[in-house]
């Protein structure tokens, strides 16, 4: 969870009734100073599983490197009877695009997205689309996992809609050339910017000494946790248990499967720690954990996805 900037004194000992009412107001003032955080460049450190725990409004200062243009990033998490609701201009809370090849130029948008504080298992995994984005991070950035870019279609990088055509290019695949920039994240037509894969500004990536945290929740509402698991007393990234199939392409492309395409991919139960979603269970709480190869996030949704998470018709 991103660490409070203010602690509010709570001592009202031995005060005249005039001074009881002054400090009450301060500590008033102290706490809706801290409904409100400045997480510029944070670190999340948190492992509550419910939305509910994030509740607060945050805010950051983000630069587009290669634009040259400053931006105030603005997220605010509430709760609505059973439903966290989840509302961002989708700033990230770091600098980006000093790599990016980005399309389009970054733009601010205005996102909402409602998930379940208590998510339940559906009675079969549901698939991912391109119909839907497919999590929101703790810093207001959504994850979009899903190319609509299919070699043979158009320009292989935009228009491929059927989610049955073959060879959808991979975003984060080395060859893929999307112009992702250095947090794994590029721009959308609209501007939007969002994350294909690990969003490495939000956890401990080189050595942590404790299990990842919380960094967002999926569309079905949950948890997504940072790379690194706990193997008994041995910190260490999780693994996908999906795998390079083995020889060529029997068409299309042609070439070795070399992850290019995410039919490159096929999952092999029990090869790594994760299920086919991409997801396990931590302390008897499911999550799905962020990981260096494919899916890199989510493979499916094990809950029902909200349809807040539907993508607008442009």
């Amino acid at each position: 969870m991103f660490q409070p900037l203010i602690s509010p004194s709570r001592s009202l000992i031995r005060l005249s009734p005039k001074a009881l009412i002054a400090a009450a107001l301060v500590t008033l003032s102290a706490q809706a100073a801290l409904a409100h955080e400045d997480i510029t460049d944070a670190i999340l450190t948190g492992r509550a599983p419910s939305c509910a725990d994030y509740v607060d409004t945050y805010s950051a200062r983000a630069t587009d490197v290669q634009g040259a243009r400053t931006f105030a990033a603005s997220v605010e998490i509430t709760v609505s009877g059973d439903r966290c609701v989840i509302s961002s201009n989708a700033v990230p809370n770091h600098d980006f695009n000093a790599t990016g090849r980005f399309a389009t130029r970054f733009a601010e948008q205005s996102q909402t997205y409602s998930v379940p504080i208590s998510p339940t298992f559906a009675a079969s995994p549901t698939a991912l689309t391109l119909r839907y984005d497919n999590a929101v991070f703790l810093n207001g950035v959504k994850l979009d996992l899903l190319a609509a870019g299919c070699y043979g279609v158009g320009d292989g990088r935009i228009g491929c809609f059927n989610m049955s055509s073959p060879y959808r290019y991979d975003p984060m695949a080395p060859g893929a050339g999307f112009g992702a920039d250095e947090h794994n994240a590029h721009t959308q037509p609209n501007g939007a910017y969002h994350y294909h894969g690990n969003p490495v500004a939000l956890f401990e990536q080189d050595t942590p000494i404790s299990p990842s945290p919380v960094i967002g929740f999926a569309a079905d509402g949950f948890p997504i946790f940072g790379s690194y698991i706990a193997d008994g007393n041995t910190i260490r990234p999780a693994t996908t248990s999906y795998r390079l199939r083995s020889g060529r392409r029997p068409g299309g492309p042609g070439g070795t499967y070399d992850g290019t395409f995410v039919d490159d991919w096929e999952y092999v139960a029990g090869s790594g720690d994760l299920d086919q979603c991409n997801g396990m269970f931590q302390d008897g709480v499911y999550g799905y954990v962020v990981t260096e190869a494919y899916p890199h996030v989510i493979g499916c949704f094990m809950g029902t996805p909200d349809p807040s998470f539907q993508k607008r018709r442009p």
